[in-house]
Order: structure tokens, then C-alpha cells, then sequence
């Protein structure tokens, strides 16, 4: 069935509100240019599922719980009204970072070990105690939301002191959050569009991590197309594909990864839902073989 109108979900109420603005009023000039009859929602303010049919077509641009948890996905699906990007069993998979991950060590994808706590009142206030013997050993450990995106409520932790600074300033420590293993030496990306990946890019910041400044504020950030052999390029691309399957994923996605001094590869996360802005990974991976923003959009409205 043709699609008559395309209506772009943005905004949220989750932390990452202010990215998903972004990203959806890109969309949505994108979208005008490419001649469709097209309109900006915030969600879930104005968002009315009566005015919808399944004529019309969602493309979501929330970032975070809003459109990555699924639930909104399950709710179109209810409704028969399609959608962009994965269904409701892709984002649930890859929405709580300690489910992606059990699923990726149970399928033998290799992914920094870790620790779950269900609040940071539960963690240990230093990092001799026994608590992180199981990550040992280590340098450095890093603190994440287990469901949070945007490296919001991310820190990088050597000593006590980070710790303490790491506990103290989170938005919300009374919710569940990984100690993840500090993996040293590369940080990339993979956007996988309609199934094939695109170039892997490797992140260079001045930050300690690619952190919230990094991403959509500082300048300095380069991304640049990651240089690998025949081989490892073909192991890379076999793993991400990997990970699209296991996790159920579909239309478009991002698999982040670090790899190590060795040429190991890691993966860290699976993004449902990328960035669009003009900071984000995917359109600038998507530029290195030829796709423009507004290329990238079409393919990912006709992407199954």
C-alpha cells in the first residue's frame, strides 16, 4: 500500500528529549525535500493514535525509552499503522543493556564483562572491595544506565574519588545500571542499513570516552572511516550482522564496539533508534559511500 503522509515522532520525556528534537526537525526537512506530505508530532504530547490509519507511516525519531524501549512499536502493531525500524522484539532486546548483553554471551558474541546492580545504593563505595573481583583485573571500569542512552549518566571510573563523583552526580541513581569493563584502544561504530552494514567509523574526542559532549556538543570530534584489513573488515561486518539477527533488529540500527590493542572486537550496545543529527554517526557513515541525508531517509522508510 502507497504510503500517503508520513508523520515524524519526536521530542519524548525521556533524557534524551533534546536530541530527538534535533534529529526529528532533520527528518522532517528531509522528508518535505523528498516531496512527501509530512508532519512533526511531539510525543506523546500531541500524539493522537485516532488520526492515524494504516495508510499513514511513522517514522519515530525518539531517542531513548520513548521509541527504543519497544512498547511503542508493540502499540503500532496493534494498530496496524507501520513504522520505521525495528519492531517491538528488536527494541526489547536492545533497549536494557543487561538483556543484550546475556543474549550476546549466550550466542557467543564477545562483549565486556560486567556487573548489574539494580540501584547504585546496592554498589560498593570502593573499587578494592570484592564486589568487582569478577571484572578484575582492570584500570578502568565504566558506570551505565541499563536503560538510558545518549551517554547520559555514563562515567569512567580509576579510583575512589571517580566513583564517589560518578555516584553522586547521576541524575537518577535508583534504578538499574552495569559496571562494565574498560576495553582500551578503539572506539567504532556500524550502522546496518536494511541489512548490510555500512563503513565502520572510529571515534576520536579529546573526552576521556565518547561522552554526551563529545556526540552533540564539542567541535573537536572526528569520525573518520575505519581502516582494517580484508579480513577483519569481513569478521566485523560477520559479527554486526550477528548481533542484527540474535537481537531481531530491522530496517536500520547501529552496533557500537570498542576493539582492542589486538584487533579483538567488542560489542558495547545496539541502537534502534540513532541520531540524525548533523553531530550523528549514521548519516555520516551513510555519506562515506555516496548517501545523502536525504538518500539515507528514503532508504530507511523502504528498508524491511
Amino acid at each position: 500500500m502507497a504510503i500517503k503522509k508520513i508523520t515524524v515522532l519526536y521530542g519524548g520525556e525521556s533524557s534524551e528529549r533534546e536530541v530527538s528534537l534535533e534529529s526529528g526537525k532533520y527528518i522532517f526537512q528531509s522528508l518535505k525535500e523528498l516531496g512527501y506530505d509530512t508532519q512533526l508530532v511531539d510525543y506523546p504530547a500531541n500524539f493522537l493514535i485516532t488520526e492515524f490509519t494504516p495508510e499513514d507511516y511513522i517514522f519515530i525519531a525518539l531517542h531513548g525509552e520513548d521509541g527504543e524501549s519497544g512498547e511503542l512499536q508493540k502499540f503500532l502493531e496493534e494498530k496496524g499503522i507501520p513504522y520505521s525500524g525495528s519492531d517491538y522484539k528488536g527494541c526489547k532486546n536492545t533497549w536494557n543493556k543487561d538483556i543484550c548483553k546475556k543474549l550476546m554471551r549466550k550466542n557467543n558474541i564477545p562483549t565486556p564483562n560486567w556487573i548489574t546492580v539494580q540501584s547504585l545504593f546496592e554498589a560498593a563505595k570502593d573499587i578494592d572491595d570484592p564486589f568487582f573481583n569478577q571484572l578484575r583485573p582492570f584500570n578502568d571500569l565504566f558506570l551505565k544506565p541499563v536503560e538510558d542512552g545518549s551517554s547520559l549518566d555514563v562515567f569512567k571510573i580509576s579510583n575512589n574519588e571517580d566513583l564517589d563523583r560518578a555516584i553522586s552526580s547521576c541524575l537518577d541513581p535508583n534504578r538499574a545500571f552495569i559496571f562494565e569493563e574498560s576495553i582500551d584502544f578503539k572506539e567504532l561504530t556500524v550502522p546496518i542499513l536494511d541489512g548490510r552494514c555500512l563503513p565502520a567509523l572510529e571515534i576520536f574526542t579529546s573526552e576521556s570516552f565518547y561522552n554526551f559532549n563529545a556526540k552533540y556538543i564539542n567541535e573537536d570530534t572526528q569520525l573518520s572511516k575505519l581502516m582494517l584489513s580484508k579480513e577483519k573488515e569481513k569478521e566485523l561486518e560477520e559479527v554486526c550482522l550477528k548481533v542484527n539477527e540474535i537481537m531481531g533488529c530491522s530496517g536500520w540500527l547501529r552496533v557500537d564496539l570498542l576493539q582492542d590493542n589486538k584487533n579483538n572486537f567488542y560489542v558495547l550496545e545496539v541502537n534502534t533508534v540513532p541520531g540524525m543529527t548533523s553531530h550523528s554517526l549514521f548519516p555520516k557513515s551513510a555519506e562515506s559511500v555516496g548517501l545523502t541525508y536525504n538518500d539515507l531517509v528514503r532508504e530507511i522508510i523502504n528498508a524491511k
